[in-house]
């Protein structure tokens, strides 16, 4: 992370593609281990936590949001997710099908934000060249 607030949006995009790596890691585990009995799958919930700390008042440009936010606040860890929920006899509750979804679905999020920062460095290059 780079300490300055002069680079608030990739440091905002750093933390969102850590917690996309961090699911990614979350949904492989789960994939592994769809046939363990009583293993519950597990999940990252960083857009919450984004959204917490960048706050809901409408009023508030995007700008003033990220230079405001306390970027130490979006830590994100997994997490159980529905820990009481089994639709299946042996109490495991990951569905194959789902986690294949949510792997591709992470995967184009992490994508579009590798994009994301690359495109923010180009800016800024751009801005020291003029």
């Amino acid at each position: 992370m780079i300490n300055t607030k002069a680079f608030g949006y990739i440091n905002v995009l750093e933390k969102a593609a850590d917690a996309s790596w961090l699911r990614n890691e979350a949904i492989a585990n789960n994939i592994a281990n769809v046939d363990t009995p009583h293993y519950k799958r597990q999940d990252v919930d960083f857009e919450s936590v984004l959204a917490r700390e960048l706050g809901s008042n409408s009023l508030v440009d995007m700008d003033t949001k990220v230079y405001k936010a306390n970027l130490s606040h979006l830590k994100v860890g997994t997490y159980i997710d529905a820990s009481n929920f089994s639709y299946r006899l042996d109490g495991n509750n990951v569905d194959i099908e789902n986690e294949n979804v949510y792997l591709a679905q992470n995967q184009l999020k992490y994508q579009g934000l590798i994009k994301s920062i690359s495109q923010e460095f180009q800016n800024l290059q751009t801005a020291m060249k003029k």
